[in-house]
């Protein structure tokens, strides 16, 4: 099968019986090319949004695309890391979504959207607290259901959010939809450290030397950009950045503490994880198997192939297939 999943949990979850199978054309059948391939090719044609300027409690902001429409339905999409709210993955779900009655709001990690963040701190996998924030903000607006969309990091940060929240997580709050989620930060390093991934390491480097000298003429005290080119690795990256700048003992320590494998157990509600098995970014970790790791609420759908916030497909609709799997499991988690 194209598609394999878990067994659902117990009663009272939606039925995941029915899975959407994706079967790509041969060509597409690479996980590197599809991979690179929405960011090369593809054009979502959306209005544009009404963006809001969201206050942090520590004095920052956050950028919100807001795409409303009158709805009793809200969902929160979060990008992956180097990404924004205009990438095609974020336009293509929040248009597919839009088609369906939902109201979308699509933000922005600190430092992303176009605009640097006031802070000397900026975004990582596990700053929940703004995932948190912004939630909140969705939910004042009168909704009476929201649900959470996540790609790559943003779906690591929506799945470790959940499980930070536990049995404390608001009711409106119905569940979520994740793929190509790093919820192994470590070994998601390691498999991106390798010669064979050299290319996307190498990219990531590049966007973030950027910000990293932004970030140094503005608080030229605390960070130092020095001798960055010789950075090759997250391993380095984190060391040197992430950790210091947002409270960890680490590198290490920030992937420990921050790694939503971890805390997928504590998920109170239906949350659907979808990585595929050719995914040129992630570790084996990141396909759990054991009910022990995912817990009860945890569907985890691993399709053949997809690659990296890939799973392209040509119709005449538009949609790429991971649109109409996101599109099917939250309309029927409010049905």
């Amino acid at each position: 099968m194209a598609v394999t999943s878990l067994q659902p949990g117990p009663a009272g979850r939606p039925d995941f019986d029915r899975i959407i199978p994706y079967k790509p054309p041969l060509w597409l059948r690479n996980g590197h090319v599809q991979s690179v391939w929405p960011s090369l090719f593809r054009k979502v044609p959306l209005q544009q949004p009404e963006r809001v300027r969201l206050a942090t409690d520590d004095g920052d902001e956050l950028l919100l695309d807001w795409y409303r429409q009158g709805s009793g339905r809200l969902a929160v999409i979060s990008h992956g890391l180097e990404g924004h709210s205009r990438r095609p993955y974020v336009l293509g779900l929040a248009r597919a979504l839009l088609q369906e009655g939902w109201d979308v709001l699509a933000w922005n990690f600190r430092s992303c959207g176009g605009e640097m963040n006031r802070l000397p701190r900026f975004y990582h996998s596990g700053a929940t607290e703004d995932l948190a924030a912004v939630v909140r903000h969705g939910l004042s607006g009168g909704y009476p259901a929201l649900a959470l969309a996540g790609f790559s990091m943003g779906g690591n940060l929506s799945l470790l959010y959940l499980g930070q929240q536990g049995e404390r997580l608001d009711a409106r709050i119905a569940g979520a939809v994740t793929f190509s989620v790093p919820c192994d930060l470590a070994g998601s390093a390691d498999v991106l450290a390798a010669p064979a991934q050299k290319i996307y390491m190498n990219r990531f480097l590049r966007d973030l030397e950027v910000k990293m000298a932004a970030k140094a003429r503005l608080y030229p005290e605390l960070i130092d950009v020095e001798g960055y080119g010789k950075l090759r690795t997250f391993h380095e990256f984190d060391n040197r950045y992430t950790a210091p700048l947002h409270g960890f003992r680490d590198a290490r320590d920030y992937w420990q503490q921050c790694s939503a494998l971890f805390r997928l157990k504590d998920i109170r509600v239906p949350a659907l994880m979808v990585n595929a098995a050719d995914d040129p970014f992630l570790s084996s970790a990141c396909f759990p198997e054991s009910r022990s790791v995912t817990g009860p609420n945890v569907t985890l759908e691993v399709p053949g192939w997809g690659g990296h916030v890939g799973f392209v497909e040509r119709n005449r609709d538009g949609r790429y297939w991971s649109e109409r799997r996101a599109v099917d499991f939250m309309n029927r988690l409010l049905s």
